[in-house]
């Protein structure tokens, strides 16, 4: 075999290779591997790669573009604008365009220079910074130059006809009033969504939703047809009318940031209310703020105190222990306490004090001068359980159910939480916090007959077209229709009781601590409150809080005031009856002016069996009421 070999060779004949199976499985494997791999390559390009073919084809020939919703207004009650939405102009710059076109066209760099300085003059724009700006963005295809454009300026950058220059539209939230009722509209921030108040409550009724178009686009990208099924309108937001009442907001911020302002106070919060409704009229925050300009002020500036804060209210609670005592027939209005001021020593030790001594008052000048020592006894009498079924019946403790966002609950403790200083504190006004809200609705009850009105803000809704008025749906935090009428709401406290507790704290006015709120129109119902702040763990003898709340015309009362002033200067005034006070008489008179209300007639005199127990009773104090104010 070998020497075959050797000949094959010589002959020039090739060799035979043995069979290798080995190798032929493996050649085998590579073509089986490739036909299969081809069968898939074939198969993606028919399923899954068809598809992406298809969208990418899609994409090029279509173009996507939004139809922006436009974001629904706010009205006051009387129709008058307090948020809306305008539509102004974008200028926008593609800076390298710009310069090529300027070169291309034999123009120098200087004459762009003195076209962009024109530019400036017009955007209001310093023509260095400008003509920077330009040129550090030199290959950047979009740089944005000015925003909120008028007409007019618009008009004039067209006449420049700079190349690579354009112009985009925008809404753009507009405040007409300015700060008007900045902490219950709340803000819009620069995406244009709701970041407080109603603003941020009723973002998807007020924003709408956004629509769409598809168009079919030829190869320079212009627009050649859209099918049926490529629009999709946009659906703008609904609008919102308030019970506010714009007047009197403004009425309430002025008088409330000159208070502040005068007694140099470091906040305030006041809200006015129609007892009979539930509706807030208004309601103001000193310090205020512009939504429009939502840099220039903190978020602490921008939180509705008047729902998120509570605090301890001191004698402004002492009506709403008061008049459940005399309603369970615990005491009477001439029923006579032995005071023996200026201090009580309570059977465990405790000492109570009053700011003016007094041997012995009647239940009504407990509340007319606001006796510390007098509603303490009351609070022993009527014990822990009935005290706070007291307070719990005029709502403290829980939230109002108003409108808006972020509204707390106050602070009122579970009985099996109170200690035995608890009864003589809670009847002064400490030992519970309150929001100006709670303290608002439950004077209400005093000024409506007895009922626990259910606040609203929302008067209703308008569709996009401003069509009627409906009510704000349940789901949204609307109320029931009944809520809002006096038989159906939940009584607070019977008429009876209601009616002489209103008179007693007529007398709060007319010989009382809130002497300064006398009015020479409208006989006013109110109660002052001064109380200690605590700092770093206990009352502190120079910070306060001084508030007010009271209703007039006290006849039939068709407003209902809290007028609260923390931590005013001491040296210039902290007894709520020398602060707050003659603010929420202001607001009152100029209220019920605007509103056209009648002239109250002379205050009933109280009755014999009152007058015969009163401190230093003088009846000519109600009948005279022009000579009683030094007219």
């Amino acid at each position: 075999m070998r020497g075959l070999s050797d000949a094959a060779r010589s002959n020039g004949t090739p060799a035979m290779t043995p069979f290798c199976p080995t190798r032929a499985a493996a050649v085998f494997i590579c073509i089986g591997a490739f036909l299969i791999a081809l069968t898939g390559r074939v198969a993606y390009l028919q399923t899954y790669g068809r598809e992406q073919t298809i969208l990418k084809a899609e994409r090029q020939q279509h173009q996507n573009e939004p139809l922006f919703a436009r974001r629904g207004s706010i009205f006051d009650s009387t129709g008058m604008l307090m948020a809306g939405t305008v539509q102004t102009r974008t200028v926008f710059a593609d800076p390298k365009f710009m310069q090529d076109e300027f070169q291309k066209n034999g123009h120098s760099l200087v004459e762009l220079d003195d076209a962009l300085a024109q530019l400036a003059k017009l955007i209001e724009k310093d023509p260095l910074e400008l003509s920077q700006l330009m040129g550090d963005h030199y290959t950047s295809r979009f740089v944005r130059l000015a925003d909120h454009l008028d007409e007019p300026t618009c008009a004039a950058i067209d006449k420049l006809k700079l190349p690579g220059l354009g112009m985009s539209t925008m809404d753009v939230r507009y405040y007409p009033m300015g700060s008007i009722g900045a902490h219950v509209l709340g803000d819009v921030g620069g995406e244009g969504k709701g970041l407080e108040g109603l603003e941020l409550r009723f973002e998807s009724l007020l924003a709408g939703r956004d629509g769409y178009e598809r168009a079919l686009k030829d190869a320079r990208r212009r627009p050649i047809g859209l099918a049926q099924d490529d629009y999709c309108p946009p659906q703008n937001g609904r609008h919102l009318v308030l019970t506010i009442d714009a007047n009197i907001q403004m009425i309430v911020e002025q008088e409330l940031a000159s208070t502040c302002e005068k007694f140099t106070a470091k906040r305030g919060e006041a809200i006015v209310m129609d007892p009979k409704t539930g509706d807030i009229l208004a309601m103001a925050n000193w310090p205020t703020f512009n939504p429009q300009n939502l840099d220039d002020s903190p978020p602490e500036v921008r939180r509705n105190r008047c729902i998120t804060d509570p605090y301890e209210p001191g004698s402004t609670i002492k009506p709403f222990i008061a008049g459940p005592a005399m309603m369970w027939n615990v005491t009477r209005p001439d029923e006579v306490f032995p005071v023996h001021g200026p201090t009580y020593i309570t059977p465990y030790g405790r000492h109570i004090t009053d700011v003016h001594p007094f041997e012995q008052l009647a239940m009504w000048d407990v509340l007319v001068k606001s006796s510390n020592i007098g509603m303490s006894m009351l609070g022993e009498r009527l014990g822990n359980a009935r005290l706070r079924r007291a307070l719990t019946g005029f709502g403290f403790g829980e939230t109002t159910g108003v409108e808006l966002p972020g509204e707390d609950s106050g602070v009122l403790h579970p009985l099996k939480s109170w200690t035995k200083y608890s009864t003589e504190s809670i009847s002064q006004g400490y030992e519970l916090m309150v929001t100006p809200m709670q303290l608002c609705r439950a004077m209400c009850a005093y000024g409506n007959g007895g009922r626990l009105v259910t606040p609203r803000i929302i008067k209703g809704i308008l569709d996009a077209d401003g069509g009627s008025i409906e009510p704000l749906p349940v789901e949204m935090g609307g109320q029931p229709a009944d809520l809002h009428n006096l038989q159906w709401m939940p009584s607070a406290i019977d008429s009876k009781t209601a009616a002489q507790m209103k008179r007693i704290l007529c007398d709060v006015v007319i010989r009382g601590t809130a002497e300064g709120a006398r009015s020479k129109t409208w006989n006013i119902v109110g109660k002052t409150g001064t109380a200690h702040i605590t700092k770093g763990g206990t009352y502190s003898e120079q910070a306060f809080n001084s508030s007010f709340i009271g209703c007039a015309p006290a006849e039939a009362p068709a407003l209902v005031i809290a007028f609260i002033v923390h931590e005013p200067d001491r040296e210039k005034g902290h007894y709520g009856g020398v602060v707050s006070a003659p603010g929420a008489m202001h607001v009152l008179e100029r209220s019920l002016s605007y509103l056209q209300v009648p002239a109250s007639p002379d205050l009933p005199l109280p009755p014999p069996n009152v007058a015969n127990v009163l401190y230093a009773y003088d009846a000519s104090l109600y009948t005279n009421r022009m000579a009683n104010l030094g007219d």
